[in-house]
């Protein structure tokens, strides 16, 4: 009989579903029967994936962004009483799932309310420092608390001093309980010729990502460069439309966005970690948009820039021709390693 392992991504744009794709699959290959926990686009997302495990609809934390950038922290601040709420709610669902489907583990990505004491819990996350300005010691602080009642903690990165998430996911105190497993990411190197001069990837949480597609519409329309134009709108059907140089989907499964990746020459897109991860394994180039007001984003644009791997712009002040930077930048490295999954799953084995 199959242990069961209940796995449960944020639903905070698209990075924490798709990132756990490949951490899904490892569980299949090693004997495990992975079941599905998470709501809206992220839940739907990982059903097309995999269609025939289980999935189970969570409370959705319903984090609304600010139109403004400069009012995303106080926003944020604003909606605490309600995320807290749905955190209890999840507990609560949590206590039943492990009870009637008798799980044997579970895996969080960034959802704090979904660990169990009767069952070994493990909580992904690349943010030990979670950035929030002159209030980071407090929400790293909050966070950590959080943190320490699971009984592991995977940080999908390298734990070199040359590495992918900078002071993110290497804090200058170390943190118990961490294991660096190496970056994660659905993509996979091909080789493969060169389709499209530019590839726009668009993920996130509503309005910024509406606000960013009507922005690069505008600026990209009169193009004459081959352009792909992935929305990141999970919907029950594909939608493909061509106008003039620009091929618009509103999404992609993870083999077409793979392909697409690879036949892409560079990529416009967000700077969200988990796209950190692919363009790394990709070893892309990339020009960054960071979320409006999104401390983490900003950060690691600014990262990038500094260490000449990628150009970025704030989403206000982009232009087509900025585009023309990202040819005195070098680009990502791969900083891939093979995780010891039998090692990281031990924890649910007892052993």
């Amino acid at each position: 009989m199959k242990k069961k392992i209940l796995i449960a991504p944020l639903n905070w744009g698209l990075g924490h579903a798709t990132r756990c794709i490949p951490i899904i699959k490892a569980l299949e290959e090693n004997g495990f029967e992975p079941i599905i926990a998470s709501d809206g686009v992220a839940l739907a997302l990982l059903k097309k994936e995999f269609p025939k495990l289980i999935s189970i609809e969570l409370p959705a934390y319903n984090i609304q962004y600010a139109e403004n950038g400069k009012n995303f922290k106080w926003k944020l601040v604003a909606q605490l009483p309600k995320m807290v709420i749905a955190i209890k709610k999840e507990k609560a669902k949590i206590r039943k799932i492990v009870e009637n489907y008798e799980i044997e583990g579970i895996i969080s990505d960034n959802r704090l309310g979904v660990y169990s004491s009767r069952v070994p819990s493990v909580f992904i996350t690349h943010q030990l420092n979670v950035l929030s300005g002159k209030t980071s010691w407090l929400t790293t602080k909050l966070h950590l608390r959080y943190l320490l009642k699971f009984n592991s903690c995977w940080v999908p990165d390298v734990s070199g001093a040359e590495n992918l998430s900078g002071k993110l996911g290497h804090p200058e105190k170390i943190v118990e309980k961490i294991n660096y497993i190496g970056p994660l990411s659905r993509i996979e190197k091909k080789s493969l010729p060169i389709k499209y001069d530019i590839m726009v990837l668009l993920s996130g949480p509503e309005p910024q990502r509406t606000l960013l597609e009507k922005k690069l519409t505008k600026e990209l329309k009169n193009s004459s460069k081959e352009i792909l134009f992935v929305k990141g709108i999970v919907e029950s059907q594909q939608q493909i439309e061509q106008v003039n140089s620009i091929t618009y989907y509103n999404f992609m499964n993870s083999e077409e966005l793979s392909t697409a990746f690879n036949e892409s020459e560079f990529v416009v897109c967000r700077s969200g970690y988990t796209t950190v991860m692919d363009l790394a394994k990709l070893e892309k180039k990339a020009f960054f948009i960071p979320t409006p007001g999104q401390y983490e984003q900003e950060y690691l644009a600014k990262k990038f820039k500094s260490e000449i791997v990628a150009p970025s712009c704030k989403q206000e002040k982009f232009k087509a021709s900025k585009l023309e930077k990202i040819h005195f930048y070098k680009g990502f490295k791969d900083f891939s390693v093979d995780p010891n999954w039998n090692e990281l799953f031990s924890l649910f084995q007892g052993k």
